[in-house]
């Protein structure tokens, strides 16, 4: 079993950066494919950028050249750095990690990006 809990959201003014990580229990952190998502009221859930076990990423195109995810295996944990934040990032992001038919998902980090 898997737990994965979010931190570093928060209020932050546009252009501005956060890092959000995630921490995970258990033993098979360096297998799983990471990701996180994003979902804001009234909108479907969108996935913004995910790492392999073996470290390639992918990244929404809205999110291209601000966000980098990362991963460090030996902390079993997952980052994702944004910069240059906009309005429309506003969002409830979670963490999600699978392998195989394992699936799982933490409780969420509130991003607010406003003057």
């Amino acid at each position: 079993q898997v737990q994965l809990v979010e931190s570093g959201g928060g209020l932050v003014q546009p252009g501005g950066s956060l890092r959000l990580s995630c921490a995970a229990s258990g033993t098979i952190f360096n297998k799983l494919t990471l990701a996180w998502h994003r979902q804001a009221p009234g909108k479907q859930r969108e996935l913004v950028a995910t790492i392999t076990s073996g470290g390639n990423t992918n990244y929404a195109d809205s999110v291209k050249g601000r966000f980098t995810i990362s991963r460090d295996n030996a902390k079993n944990t997952v980052y994702l750095q944004m910069n240059s934040l906009k309005p429309e990032d506003t969002a409830g992001y979670y963490c999600n990690g699978y392998w195989w038919t394992l699936d799982y998902w933490g409780q969420g980090t509130q991003v607010t990006v406003s003057s």
